[in-house]
């Protein structure tokens, strides 16, 4: 986003107590248009918006950052530039560019989606709502999102940055996630009719820059004037959310097995059920119950364990982790058992090893090379 200069005069606009016409669209568009945000799956000033790029971007952007998406979105436009290239590509292969992004039933689910449209629908995303929906992982939000970003659709988009934007602007006092209908039907009615798709984008990138959830920048913002939030000077206390209740902490042990050649003991987890289909090191179940003592009873080979020292510790959407991490190296004539397989540690960067498994990997060979 561009920086407005220093000194500039800012219209004074009614209050939203005075307005009988309230916000528009207009406003918003127009600071859209100056300081729009460029980002490697939007379509520039003038252009078409690509209906893959769009599809993959949303999908990568579920409950992610646009910094941490990046890297990773141009990665799969470099391995898989269209949908027929994703939908031919092996599972293991999507698995493993995915491998750090997290909630990992996305990926699945959008090797499952490029299919289905290649598939039934000759490799071209359709531009209904309710046809998006029908395809895999593909939801209310991500449909709406697709079809008003890349087909100018009439429809309602609203994601964690709208839910501010708009929850400050008519200060809505239900907490989310209850007020999300009435934060909808307040946003359907500014959808504009001829730019729904720029409209969705402003509303986003508003909320990422400057109605950010903590010391917003009022005094910038296309809506400055009508926004009740801002006139009683509490804006940053919106939007009112509904306390979380924190997992129970679960515990378990992972097993790091070094061979002498330099490769290291992994497996494919299930493909149903959380990280499923990746890549980890062997290990035992996690639960709240889960006692030390018990886990060499689960190691995968028969070799001299060591218990090291500290934990290796991961936070998942609904529930802490805490890892025992037991390490030991073998011969490189130890044949990896039924269901387990050695790769080269140079190799590991093309495994689907989620985050957590990166840590103990980590964690393990640091204690074994001292």
């Amino acid at each position: 986003m561009g920086a407005l200069s220093t000194g500039i005069m800012v219209k004074p606009r009614p209050s939203p107590v005075d307005s009988k016409a309230g916000p528009s669209a207009r406003p918003l568009l127009a600071w859209y248009d100056r300081h729009r945000r460029t980002l490697p799956w939007r379509a520039r000033p003038g252009e078409i918006a690509d209906p893959y790029r769009v599809w993959l971007s949303e999908i990568m952007l579920q409950q992610t950052t646009v910094t941490a998406v990046k890297p990773y979105f141009e990665k799969f436009l470099t391995l898989f530039p269209d949908v027929f290239a994703l939908a031919e590509a092996p599972t293991d292969a999507v698995m493993s560019a995915w491998a750090g992004l997290g909630y990992y039933s996305r990926a699945r689910n959008l090797h499952a989606c490029a299919k289905a449209v290649v598939e039934f629908h000759g490799g071209v995303f359709p531009a209904d709502p309710d046809a998006l929906r029908a395809l895999p992982g593909i939801g209310d939000y991500t449909s709406a999102a697709i079809a008003s970003i890349a087909f100018n659709r009439v429809a309602t988009v609203v994601d964690g940055n709208v839910e501010r934007v708009m929850s400050r602007l008519y200060a809505v006092e239900e907490p989310l996630p209850g007020s999300k209908p009435r934060i909808k039907t307040l946003t359907a009615a500014l959808v504009p009719e001829d730019r729904p798709g720029d409209f969705a984008q402003a509303m986003m990138d508003l909320g990422a820059t400057l109605c950010s959830p903590r010391s917003p920048s009022c005094i910038l913002c296309p809506f400055n004037g009508f926004c009740t939030a801002q006139a009683r000077g509490d804006a940053e206390t919106f939007p009112r959310k509904t306390p979380k209740k924190e997992g129970q902490l679960r515990r378990g042990a992972a097993f790091v097995l070094l061979r002498d050649d330099g490769a290291i003991l992994v497996r494919t987890r299930p493909d149903k059920g959380l990280l499923g289909g990746m890549t980890e090191v062997p290990g035992t179940h996690w639960s709240a119950d889960f006692k030390s003592k018990d886990a060499l009873a689960h190691a995968p080979v028969d070799v001299e364990w060591v218990k090291l020292r500290g934990h290796v510790r991961h936070v998942f959407t609904h529930f802490p982790l805490e890892l025992t991490i037991f390490a030991a190296r073998c011969s490189k004539r130890k044949n990896a058992p039924k269901g387990a397989r050695f790769v080269s540690l140079d190799a590991l960067d093309q495994e689907a090893l989620p985050s957590v498994m990166k840590k103990a990997i980590a964690f393990a060979l640091e204690n074994l090379s001292q």
